[in-house]
């Protein structure tokens, strides 16, 4: 697979309107492979150049945060063999490609349960978000054994915790506190959700993270998602009003 094709000098971006934060759904690996009577797992291989283009437009755009939903908590439930190649390209993705990602300006930070992956896999997670960790140009996010409930159970965990041990009361347990006790604390919240595949539902993603997220749907498999695809969802965010509760009214007036 070729590398990151992106320039070491920051572009100036293309779009009027550029979201901040970018969460993408990668559905439709399998059914990509499935129509070219390949196996399931040559469709995550050929979704890894995906993946490159989304990052190559989101530095080329000025995107902060790019987050994408590789394995979901629910996938364990998938066949055998199908999970173990996942968690072999998983790897050999992150050993590959961290050196790249850090010479580009990317900070990789991943979130979820860690703790179902074998310890070489937990390790080499360990050692590529320090090796990244200097980097400003955009926070790559890899949601791998995640999923929204569970993030939101452990906020409230960890949130019950204090509470017993005295260091806050219930009253002081807002929302606030709940989003800076999530996984992706620190971070803007996402603007625009994009799943591939056709299927329209977040399917446990970044539920309480989207509550205000444009959402757009497209019916391409992930692995032919590249550059032009994530420029038109832009494109289309960018032609948007974001309300907020608001009128459209009030919007206009504040413009």
């Amino acid at each position: 697979m070729t590398g990151f094709q992106m320039n070491n000098k920051k572009q100036a971006g293309s779009l009027a309107v550029v979201p901040r934060h970018i969460a993408i759904i990668m559905d439709g690996n399998n059914r990509w492979a499935r129509k070219r009577l390949m196996p399931g797992v040559a469709g995550h291989k050929a979704g890894v150049d995906a993946v490159k283009a989304m990052i190559e437009v989101c530095v080329e755009e000025g995107v902060e945060v790019l987050t994408l939903f590789a394995f979901s908590s629910e996938n364990w439930q998938r066949p055998a063999d199908e999970v173990g190649a996942l968690m072999e390209l998983f790897l050999s993705a992150l050993r590959r490609e961290v050196r790249k990602l850090g010479e580009n300006g990317v900070r990789l930070r991943i979130i979820g349960d860690r703790s179902r992956f074998s310890r070489e896999l937990q390790q080499a997670m360990l050692e590529a978000e320090q090796q990244t960790a200097h980097c400003s140009r955009l926070t790559l996010v890899i949601a791998a054994n995640y999923g929204g409930q569970w993030d939101m159970a452990q906020a409230a965990r960890s949130l019950a915790e204090e509470a017993v041990r005295g260091e806050r009361t219930p009253a002081s347990i807002d929302e606030q506190a709940i989003e800076a006790r999530l996984s992706t604390a620190g971070l803007p919240l996402p603007d625009l959700c994009i799943r591939t595949g056709g299927e329209k539902r977040i399917s446990n993603f970044l539920l309480w993270q989207l509550a205000y997220a444009e959402l757009y749907f497209s019916d391409l498999y992930w692995p032919d998602f590249k550059h032009a695809a994530l420029r038109e969802a832009m494109c289309d965010f960018a032609g948007r009003q974001r309300r907020f509760g608001k009128t459209s009214d009030q919007i206009a007036a504040e413009s």
